[in-house]
């Protein structure tokens, strides 16, 4: 789009019926997310920050607004279509991992592009699920089942199911939300490395100290943005992780 963004919502809003009442989840959104952009959405339980999640993501309509995906109204699209644009276009980190419990690693990753238009070849499905897993740090892992792994690693391998695609951006939801906090820097450090490799990243978040490793942060409160600011004062992940290293080496 001629303003850079990759993401752009105009004056989206989504109503559910519950019997006779309408519940106005998200109540008029405008908002823009440029291309290589870090971006958590917080807000309570009942803000609406989910709900959005579930329109950038494709996977629900807006009952009235637009939204614009790299350049393209995907607010009609019927339900062949968003599948197709979640497949092409954007890459899924949940917060349970949501990994195929009797399938390895590398078969979990490999799975978006058994969806996609172009067909490859076995050998091609292991090497470009084998270079994912090795770019998060699994490397030797990629016949492991998710149950021979630990929360991290089956939330890496969840991050690297998100990237097989190249995907213009990756929405995370609540990623982590089950994790420990020394396994949450790990995971917020992967964000951040693949934020600075250029990849926009949205995340739904809770928690104001894993939305400071975002650069900007979106604040959500009865269905519209209260808050839209820049982070001036970032977590680094890696930095983190090496003083609780350094304050278990300490420790023992």
């Amino acid at each position: 789009m001629n303003n850079g963004a990759v993401v752009r919502l105009i004056d989206v809003r989504k109503t559910y019926r519950t019997g006779d009442v309408d519940v106005h989840a998200v109540r008029g959104v405008s908002l823009d997310i440029a291309r290589g952009e870090f971006v958590a959405l917080m807000g309570a339980s009942g803000s609406g920050k989910s709900t959005l999640m579930n329109v950038l993501g494709c996977l629900d309509r807006p009952t009235s607004g637009q939204y614009f995906l790299d350049g393209n109204d995907v607010s009609s699209l019927d339900r062949d279509q968003l599948a197709d644009i979640r497949n092409r276009k954007l890459g899924f980190v949940f917060q349970n991992f949501n990994l195929l419990p009797r399938t390895t690693a590398r078969e979990n990753v490999e799975l978006p592009l058994l969806y996609g238009e172009n067909r490859l070849t076995n050998a091609q499905l292991r090497e470009r699920a084998d270079r994912v897993l090795a770019a998060v740090g699994l490397q030797g892992r990629e016949d492991h089942h998710p149950s021979q792994l630990s929360g991290g690693q089956q939330q890496r391998v969840a991050i690297a199911r998100a990237l097989i695609n190249e995907p213009e951006v990756i929405l995370a939801d609540e990623p982590t939300g089950n994790l420990d906090s020394r396994t949450s820097i790990e995971i917020m450090s992967i964000f951040q490395q693949l934020n600075e490799q250029g990849i926009t990243v949205v995340m739904v978040t809770h928690e104001p100290d894993i939305a400071r490793y975002a650069k900007r942060n979106v604040m959500m409160r009865d269905g519209v943005v209260r808050d839209d600011f820049t982070v001036t004062e970032r977590f680094e992940g890696t930095r983190e992780l090496e003083q609780i290293r350094s304050t278990s080496d300490e420790a023992s």
